[in-house]
């Protein structure tokens, strides 16, 4: 056979396997409108970049070096890595079954109880909406925490202003829109580009600090077992509040859910992604960590450095401001890629909650341009939203642990969700033959343990991160949360109940073998032309 029609034939399989995904996202109600551009690898990388967990975890690690130590900080991703990889497992097989861009809020709508499926599944929309806009906002704000942090180093007499970060974070959205708006073609080749860039930041950066520290190490009782309570609480509660940042690093592995109509053959690789990127986070995680707090000196110091917790380490290991300025660029540009791929996934998350009615004027953010390929409108509602959130910046001394514990609280909520129905209806609302599933008890512990970490994550997270509490000091988690509960019931009465139908997908389709409840059939027409009608109302199939 000539390399042509090899080629060919290649090409011809790709196209076939295509027109099955297209056929597939028909039965679940939706036209294919986004291009699956996306390779295994360049969405594993988009997923990577999202969570870039040991980058999140040395730029977070002033939410638990003084809440706990650096006890909190290495098991903390421990506990957090498990507990999470409990939840993951348990959406994958929601993902396997259910390849949408909706995610947790069509999966709610497919397996709740009939009478509350469109409200529950409203709700769980607005709250995966609102927790990836919160999340987005989080890589604008590291982002512009390094730059704050380099310049208060190289110029003792600086004194940082609040207006000052805000026009950086400014920034780092505007790069992020403009890249996502007019270069979608190329996101494929720049996610990759941000894997690659992550891990040769993380070994580069774990070589170079402990040659330079050495053989001035930390012992191994100080980085896995030393404890430090500066926040005033009791110590069993600010050990449990350090989570938070093991907790924040892992948070956002929905994105390959949401992402999930840009990927070839999606019911199998969309899972493994899924768990292949919380399994990588913790290991890069845990093995960055550990070097980190070997080469810390003094660790009242780092906590209190106006360089900021990460570029003190890198000067206490090298001793020279340009050399640690220079591993800082890994990080910070580490954050221009997650900054760039969070918009993406939060724009994708509210393009498809849009496309099923859950948005006020969603015929607006539902359209995907027709030269740009994106849904733009969708885009620029994201970036509006991370400008007001930004504005804590101006109000608050704790906007770090607020934005990221509103992220934390309002993803974790959704990722329960799906399963938590699941579990009340005895695990029997998926279809069997799914490609990912998880056997007989694994599946229910699983399923519980995961469940019971967004129950904990939900309580203690909306917390003060210290004693005495102070209007600056306060955690606006839980006044964030409130409002984001407060815009869903209120869009739900003046505009939901009358138009949300919840995601109208082929019952037919997806009940061969399966249980679906609370959804209305609806007339599709499938890739292929073929017209497939259900006008029956959805009742659980046997």
């Amino acid at each position: 056979m000539s390399e042509k029609e090899s080629q060919s034939q290649r090409h011809s399989a790709h196209h076939h396997i295509i027109a099955q995904d297209a056929a597939a996202l028909a039965h679940l109600g939706h036209k294919q409108e986004l291009k699956r551009n996306f390779s295994m690898i360049s969405m594993l990388g988009l997923a990577f970049a999202i969570l870039n967990t040991w980058t999140a975890l040395a730029a977070s690690i002033t939410l638990a070096l003084p809440s706990g130590g650096p006890s909190a900080v290495i098991w903390g991703l421990i506990v957090a890595g498990l507990c999470n990889l409990c939840l993951a497992a348990s959406l994958a097989e929601f993902l396997s079954a259910y390849p949408t861009a909706g995610g947790q809020y069509h999966w709610a709508a497919i397996i709740a109880w009939k009478r509350w499926s469109r409200g529950i599944s409203y709700v769980t929309g607005w709250i995966n909406v609102s927790g990836w806009v919160a999340l987005t906002a989080t890589g604008g704000l590291l982002g512009s925490t390094f730059i704050i942090n380099i310049i208060s180093m190289l110029h003792a007499e600086y004194e940082p202003e609040p207006w000052h970060q805000f026009l950086i974070y400014i920034g780092f959205t505007l790069i992020a829109l403009f890249i996502n708006a007019f270069s979608t073609r190329l996101l494929p080749l720049f996610t990759k580009a941000a894997f690659f860039w992550s891990v040769t930041g993380f070994v580069v950066i774990s070589i170079t600090i402990l040659a330079c520290a050495s053989p001035n190490y930390q012992s191994g009782s100080f980085v896995y077992g030393n404890f430090i309570n500066e926040v005033g609480w009791p110590d069993g509660l600010a050990w449990l509040l350090g989570l938070l940042q093991g907790a924040f690093a892992l948070t956002g592995f929905d994105a390959v859910a949401h992402m999930i109509e840009e990927i070839p053959q999606p019911q199998l690789r969309g899972p493994r992604i899924m768990l292949y990127c919380i399994g990588i986070g913790m290991l890069t995680g845990f093995i960055f960590l550990s070097c980190l707090l070997f080469c810390v000196r003094d660790i009242d110091a780092i906590i209190e450095s106006r360089a900021g917790p990460l570029l003190q380490i890198f000067m206490d290991a090298t001793a020279n401001p340009a050399g640690s300025t220079c591993l800082l660029m890994f990080p910070l540009v580490c954050m221009l890629f997650t900054s760039t791929t969070l918009m993406t996934t939060s724009s994708r998350m509210s393009y498809a909650f849009a496309r099923d009615r859950g948005l006020p004027f969603s015929s607006v953010f539902a359209q995907v341009h027709p030269t740009l390929d994106v849904p733009l409108n969708a885009l620029l509602w994201t970036a509006a939203w991370v400008v007001v959130f930004g504005c804590i910046f101006l109000g608050s001394t704790s906007t770090f642990n607020a934005i990221t514990s509103a992220s934390v609280v309002a993803l974790g909520i959704t990722y329960a969700i799906p399963p938590s129905i699941n579990v009340l209806r005895g695990r029997r609302m998926l279809p069997a033959e799914r490609p990912f599933k998880l056997p007989g008890a694994l599946g229910w512990v699983m399923n519980l343990v995961g469940i019971a970490w967004t129950i904990l994550t939900t309580v203690l997270f909306v917390f003060p991160p210290e004693l005495p509490v102070t209007s600056s000091n306060m955690n606006y988690c839980i006044v964030a949360f409130g409002i984001i509960l407060l815009i869903s019931v209120l869009t739900w009465v003046f505009d939901g109940r009358k138009n949300y139908k919840g995601p109208h997908v082929d019952v037919q389709g997806l009940a061969s073998d399966g249980k679906v409840q609370g959804i209305e059939g609806v007339e599709t027409t499938t890739p292929s032309g073929e017209e497939d009608t259900t006008t029956s109302k959805a009742v659980m199939v046997e």
